[in-house]
């Protein structure tokens, strides 16, 4: 994905555009029967006062103000209960939701196609036929507000909930992991060991800036590539925290000097997007720590709900079993950038982000413990996974017990703990 399809994905979440773009046509909607209208060769039965749209419509533009205004202040303490009950992290999945984009953008457009139907109608620009039309249309709209309604009042239910926000993160992770495994390095090459120290003489791009790399525009660089006929190793990876002197990537020095060279790297460093926070989209990782933080949070002493921590725990072993799968596509496939050659993602980080802030925060609860213990151990016994993986599993085992064998006070739940084998 090039970096302006990524832009535009991003732009798509967003509740102003969506909102924009159907508000935009309820005002067309509403004008547009007063420029159809001389354009009707037929005569449409029946006969509609202006007096009787103009109180439909004022009933619509001032129901639709209210419920959008109260819509507002919903989604705002939603978002305020996930903040304080779930993580701050995970408010960005509630905020690019598409059921409530879809229904504030529904009550926002028939608002204001209400506001610029009354307008028009008292201009007198409608005729006969033109009022058959808005009123046909108001009909419509009427119809959309009802079924919007419905499903807003379902929505409202699950909005902000501890398990509704888990499911989204988990979902978000999935895809994550899923398009990861589809394209293992982001559709370049596999970045060898020996790589990973650029010689002197190659030519080194920073980072330029502090912040996480969100993306990778794989097209960029493969332009850069053919340009500097040279191939590009990349060493940072979405989701890395990079300083200013933080090198992104290297290739040998191609034929350029001076201000040409500047520039060529420049146009390398553009192919990098860095923001003040991680994105789900290319970063499988940040899901994984996300949903750690909200089993973490649970098993707080202020909260003390342990059934979430367990909770997330089952999640975590669905995902991480997914990822113990391997790539969905022979490695010949998934290589569209041949010239680019990026690191692999690496299985005992993703165990880490998925367990350890459980193991620590919950080395004195024993059901979370047992449930941890039996759920890398299920991992460990997958035996068409990669040692990598069974070793990892069984290294956050080794840690969770170390952990709980030092919290847990009661040598009944330690010989309890104990007897869950790997």
């Amino acid at each position: 994905m090039s970096r302006w399809q990524w832009i535009f994905k991003q732009l798509t979440r967003r509740l102003w555009l969506r909102a924009s773009l159907i508000g935009l046509l309820g005002i067309l909607t509403a004008i547009l029967a007063a420029v159809v209208e001389p354009y009707i060769p037929w005569h449409l039965p029946g006969a509609m006062g202006a007096d009787s749209i103009d109180s439909i419509l004022t009933i619509i533009a001032s129901s639709m103000l209210s419920v959008t205004t109260f819509s507002l202040s919903v989604m705002t303490s939603a978002y305020g209960a996930a903040t304080s009950n779930v993580t701050p992290r995970a408010t960005r999945l509630l905020m690019e939701d598409r059921t409530t984009q879809n229904v504030l953008s529904t009550f926002i457009g028939s608002f204001l196609f209400g506001i610029v139907g009354i307008i028009v109608l008292q201009t007198g620009a409608y005729g006969e036929r033109g009022r058959v039309i808005l009123f046909a249309v108001t009909l419509g709209v009427i119809a959309l507000i009802v079924i919007s309604l419905l499903r807003w009042i379902d929505h409202l239910t699950r909005l902000g909930r501890v398990g509704e926000t888990t499911d989204r993160v988990e979902r978000a992770t999935e895809a994550a992991m899923r398009h990861r495994l589809a394209l293992p390095y982001l559709g370049g090459r596999k970045l060898a060991a020996g790589l990973l120290e650029p010689p002197a003489q190659a030519l080194i791009v920073t980072a330029g800036c502090v912040g996480y790399v969100q993306h990778i525009d794989m097209p960029a660089l493969t332009a850069c590539s053919e340009r500097g006929k040279r191939d590009i190793h990349v060493l940072t990876l979405p989701g890395t925290f990079v300083y200013g002197d933080t090198p992104l990537l290297w290739m040998d020095r191609p034929s350029l000097e001076g201000e040409e060279i500047d520039a060529f790297g420049e146009g390398m460093r553009r192919a990098f997007t860095i923001g003040n926070e991680r994105s789900f989209d290319q970063d499988p990782r940040f899901g994984l720590a996300v949903m750690s933080e909200i089993a973490s949070r649970a098993m707080s002493p202020g909260v003390n709900d342990s059934g979430t921590a367990i909770d997330v725990i089952g999640r975590m072993t669905r995902l991480m079993d997914l990822w113990g799968q391997g790539p969905t596509k022979p490695e010949s496939e998934a290589v569209d950038h041949p010239n680019i050659h990026v690191p692999p993602l690496s299985t005992a980080d993703l165990f880490e982000d998925a367990f350890m802030l459980i193991a620590r925060d919950g080395a004195g609860l024993v059901e979370v413990q047992i449930r941890l213990r039996k759920a890398l151990a299920a991992l460990a016994r997958k035996v068409h996974c990669e040692p990598d993986f069974c070793a990892a599993a069984v290294h956050q085992a080794d840690l969770a017990w170390a952990r709980a064998d030092a919290a847990l006070t009661l040598k009944a739940d330690r010989e309890r703990l104990r007897q869950v084998e790997l």
